[in-house]
C-alpha cells in the first residue's frame, strides 16, 4: 500500500510519537511518503491512502485545511474523512454529543461579535472560577483560566473581547482536579480501546501538553472509565454514520469524581504510541481492513 502520513512544514525535529507507527507499516511492506498538507505538489491521487497525523498548523489556516480535505478527500483515502475533519473541526460538535447522553464540562457558548458580560454570567452560573477557549483551537491556544474577582473579571473580558471579534469562543467553570489527577485520553483505533494515558501539567498550571512542560504517563481505566470512554466513540459513530479508524478520549474528572468529555479528537492527536506498544499493531490493522473494504 501506498500510504501518505501527513504532515505540516518545518514539523519540529523533536516529534517523534509517530515513529513507532512507521516501524509497524514499514514492517509489513507499505510504502511511506510525509507530504506536507499544503504542498501543492503532492499528487495525491498517486495513493492508496493518506492518514492525516502532524499537520498542526492548520488552525491559523481554517478554510485552506478544509479545502484540502475535500480535495484530498476526493482523489484518495483519506483518513479519518472529509466528514469527520468538518464536523470535529469546531469544538460545537460537544453540544450534538451533550444532546446524545455524553457528559460535558458546562458550557456556555459564546457567538463571535456579540457582546458578553462576562462578570454577569459568571454569577448568573454561580462560577468562582472561569475557563475560556476558542471553539477552533488546539494546545491550549488562547486559552484562560481566571478568578471570578475583579482582577481576573476585567482579564476575562479584555481577552473575550479581542477573541470574539475573530471566532466564537466557548466558557466553563475551571475544573481544578487537572491540576492533580490530570487529563485523561483514551486511544482507539477502529472502534478497539488500544491504551489509556494520563497527562499531568506542571504544578499550578493547568495546561496537559509537553510543550508547557507537562508530563505523560500509562493510565489503567477502571471498568467505569472504559464504559464511559467506549460510549463516547459509539455515540459519536453513531452521529456521524461511519466507522472512526483512529480517536482520542480527552477527559477530566469533577471534584466528585464525574467524568466529563473536554475534546474528542478525530483530526490528528498525538496517539502516544510510547504508552500503548500494542497501539501501532491495532491501528495498521484498521487501516488495512478500511483500505480493502472501501476496494
Amino acid at each position: 500500500m501506498k500510504l501518505a502520513l501527513v504532515t505540516q512544514n518545518n514539523l519540529p525535529d523533536w516529534e517523534s510519537d509517530d515513529a513507532p507507527l512507521v516501524a509497524e507499516l514499514q514492517s509489513r511492506g507499505h510504502q511511506l511518503t510525509f507530504p506536507v498538507w499544503d504542498d501543492r505538489q503532492v499528487n495525491w491521487n498517486q495513493l492508496d491512502a493518506a492518514l492525516i497525523r502532524t499537520t498542526w498548523d492548520y488552525m491559523n489556516k481554517h478554510d485552506a485545511f478544509l479545502a484540502w480535505v475535500e480535495q484530498v478527500g476526493q482523489a484518495t483515502r483519506l483518513f479519518n474523512g472529509p466528514d469527520v475533519v468538518r464536523w470535529n473541526l469546531d469544538k460545537r460538535y460537544l453540544q450534538e454529543l451533550e444532546t446524545h447522553g455524553v457528559a460535558i464540562p458546562p458550557t456556555v457558548w459564546l457567538p463571535q461579535g456579540k457582546p458578553t458580560d462576562i462578570r454577569a454570567l459568571m454569577g448568573q452560573h454561580g462560577w468562582h472560577r472561569g475557563f475560556i477557549k476558542p471553539v477552533v483551537g488546539a494546545c491550549a491556544w488562547e486559552t484562560l483560566r481566571f478568578q471570578a474577582d475583579d482582577a481576573g473579571l476585567t482579564a476575562a473580558q479584555a481577552h473575550l473581547e479581542r477573541m470574539l471579534a475573530a471566532g466564537h469562543m466557548m466558557l466553563q467553570p475551571y475544573l481544578a482536579q487537572v491540576e492533580t489527577r490530570g487529563e485523561c485520553s483514551v486511544l482507539f483505533f477502529g472502534g478497539r480501546l488500544s491504551h489509556g494515558v494520563r497527562k499531568v501539567p506542571v504544578p499550578g498550571d493547568y495546561r496537559v501538553q509537553d510543550d508547557f512542560g507537562a508530563h505523560d504517563e500509562p493510565y489503567a481505566l477502571s471498568e467505569a472509565e472504559e464504559a464511559w470512554a467506549m460510549q463516547v466513540i459509539e455515540v459519536a459513530q453513531q452521529i456521524l454514520g461511519q466507522p472512526l479508524l483512529y480517536a482520542r478520549v480527552d477527559m477530566l474528572w469533577g471534584d466528585g469524581g464525574e467524568l466529563y468529555l473536554t475534546e474528542l479528537e478525530l483530526i490528528e492527536p498525538s496517539l502516544f504510541f510510547r504508552h500503548g506498544p500494542q497501539g501501532p499493531g491495532l491501528l495498521v490493522d484498521a487501516l488495512e481492513h478500511a483500505v480493502k473494504a472501501a476496494c
